[in-house]
């Protein structure tokens, strides 16, 4: 007789409970990369277990520990499409006291020490950028991942200035050197003269290259625009709301949230 071979179907390790468990814990972890999120399983299982947040079969948190970020990324796949969401820029070209301050690129970042930030402001404006709107200013230190931000009135070079200020005096450790697009509310001689009094290294990027900012252009999405959205902010209230909220966000993005450090640009 023929003895014919039978393909058995495989069986799932990671199975329907796997995935389960693994989205609410994304969901817990703010939906971060799987790069992130597979060595954080470890640290932060334990912790919503003890305080009750999940409860988990023994095997499924065993497969959990083991589980690599490639894996991750296939079991959330199609979840992670129903999150995807496009952003916009109101970022323009400026020119005022350009040559007065030096260019830096991606490439030229090479910082061993905290303290160099990568500053930008994102707009809440709705969709409509006609009148006043509010701004978030936004610091990303470039060696440890280190995240700032205040919301200002709106982009003028005097609340930005302030903005500034404000976040030097609260950072834990000192400011070295600022980099920026080329706004006006930033590109500006009151800042300049700020940078050269308090020995803070001023330089800029180049119109148009998103990637000379790519530290803090991906914060700008991943913390700030997942916080708060696209919506239009423009009035004192809806201002005091965003720096109370951002008060709680830089404390839970800094400690309590794993950080995965761009190495190289392809």
């Amino acid at each position: 007789a023929d003895k014919r071979k039978i393909k058995r179907k495989k069986k799932k390790i990671y199975d329907q409970d796997v995935l389960v468990a693994l989205k609410e814990i994304w969901k817990i972890s703010d939906y971060i990369c799987s790069k992130r999120l597979a060595p954080f399983l470890s640290e932060i299982i334990p912790v919503l277990e003890k305080w009750g947040e999940i409860k988990l079969d023994a095997k499924v948190r065993e497969k959990l520990f083991k589980i690599s970020a490639a894996t991750i990324d296939r079991l959330l796949s199609d979840t992670r499409k129903r999150y995807r969401i496009k952003g916009r820029s109101t970022t323009r070209p400026r020119t005022l006291l350009k040559k007065s301050i030096p260019i830096r690129t991606f490439a030229d970042w090479d910082e061993k020490v905290p303290g160099f930030f990568e500053v930008d402001l994102v707009s809440h404006d709705g969709g409509a950028t006609k009148g006043d709107f509010n701004q978030s200013l936004n610091f990303t230190d470039i060696s440890t991942g280190w995240e700032e931000m205040v919301a200002v009135k709106n982009k003028a070079q005097v609340w930005v200035f302030a903005g500034i200020k404000n976040i030097k005096e609260r950072l834990p450790f000192s400011m070295l050197g600022l980099d920026s697009d080329n706004g006006a509310e930033f590109i500006n001689a009151h800042l300049i003269r700020y940078c050269e009094e308090h020995k803070i290294t001023f330089t800029r990027s180049r119109p148009y290259r998103k990637n000379d900012s790519c530290f803090v252009e991906q914060k700008n999405w991943s913390v700030i625009r997942r916080a708060v959205g696209y919506g239009r902010y423009d009035t004192d209230k809806e201002l005091s709301i965003l720096n109370e909220l951002y008060g709680y966000l830089r404390l839970y993005v800094n400690f309590f949230q794993p950080v995965r450090k761009l190495i190289k640009k392809e």
